[in-house]
């Protein structure tokens, strides 16, 4: 029996699943393990190639088994979809994954610090919570509109009216709707508060990295989209070019092209939707500002507002953006205030 060389590997919760050949190619293990033997069946495993799933747990058995002395390969689970014969099960995976591994044009993901990833669960939790009050907010605004009080447009103003019901303000409600209102308007505050302390808890995380405060010179980027990007992206030179870097945020044309023909469509909206809302957003701002008169507009810019919609600019402008992103990344500079239409 040949040594084991190269290893697919499909975790989960409590089973994992192992597919391990030699130098020829030739099936040496089958076998499944439970969470408690991993690192006792990996430490006595001679070093060899080990290709997982990019997932949720991925980095920290990347990490684990990297220290054992293994070369660990995350896969972006749609690259080994194709490889997947027939029926969908543990080995029929873990023997997709040895294959798709192993092939020289395969794409691999980059594995995460423990600090990166603690930005990134920082990031969620302030995802939530923002979602989470947006939800109860509306759901104020809706009920006090039932009894004629309507609230102004933006959340300072739905923010207000919480305050006043919190405060126990007589808004011409009924006692029975005024305290079920009042128990929202407390959940609110309390959402509230703990947005703030995130905030914060991001704030310090951005101005202990360097990458991050260079980013943070990019007009359209703070601190929140500079921390984001940092604690997402692992290794920016393993993108050939700025445009490869678009490309994985989906910030490109989708194309449909055949016979020599170029159909150019919608962005493709793949790759990480929330750096790509958060670069949408910023280059929304930094267009509203430019549109008011408070900064220069580039000539591309202004000629492109003049027969595109705003958004469709936006996006066009945040395409731009994380092209810049790439470049402050991979030179460790400072963003040049040439390029963009910049804010006073």
């Amino acid at each position: 029996m040949g040594r084991i060389v190269t290893v697919g590997l499909d975790i989960a919760k409590s089973v994992f699943q192992v597919h391990g050949v030699d130098e020829d190619g030739k099936v040496v293990e089958r076998r499944q393990l439970k969470r408690s033997q991993m690192v006792r069946y990996f430490g006595e495993l001679p070093p060899a190639l080990i290709g997982i799933e990019a997932c949720g747990t991925a980095h920290h058995w990347a990490r684990q088994l990297a220290e054992l002395g293994h070369e660990v390969r995350l896969i972006p689970p749609a690259y080994v979809k194709p490889y997947v014969k027939r029926q969908k099960n543990d080995a029929a995976d873990a023997e997709a994954i040895c294959e798709a591994v192993m092939r020289p044009s395969m794409r691999f993901v980059a594995v995460k610090s423990v600090d990166q990833q603690a930005a990134g669960v920082l990031h969620k939790t302030r995802a939530l919570l923002i979602k989470q009050r947006t939800m109860m907010l509306n759901a104020v605004r809706a009920h006090l509109a039932e009894f004629g009080v309507v609230t102004g447009a933006g959340i300072t103003q739905a923010i207000r009216a919480v305050a006043e019901l919190a405060s126990r303000e007589d808004l011409g409600l009924p006692d029975v709707a005024r305290e079920a209102l009042g128990n929202l308007a407390g959940l609110i505050q309390e959402l509230q508060a703990k947005l703030t302390a995130v905030d914060k808890q991001l704030t310090r995380w951005h101005y202990q990295s360097d990458v991050s405060n260079l980013l943070e010179t990019i007009p359209g980027v703070g601190i929140i989209t500079a921390s984001a990007l940092v604690s997402s992206v692992t290794e920016p030179n393993a993108f050939k070019s700025a445009r490869h870097f678009a490309a994985w945020l989906g910030l490109v044309p989708k194309q449909n092209s055949s016979g020599g023909k170029t159909r150019l469509g919608r962005i493709t909206k793949g790759g990480n939707r929330y750096l790509r809302q958060l670069l949408v957003v910023g280059a929304t701002a930094v267009l509203r500002h430019a549109r008011a008169g408070n900064g220069n507009v580039l000539p591309w810019i202004k000629a492109l507002l003049d027969r595109r919609p705003p958004k469709v600019v936006a996006v066009a402008l945040a395409n731009k953006m994380a092209r810049i992103a790439w470049v402050v990344m991979t030179r460790g500079v400072e963003y040049e205030r040439r390029e963009l239409a910049i804010a006073a």
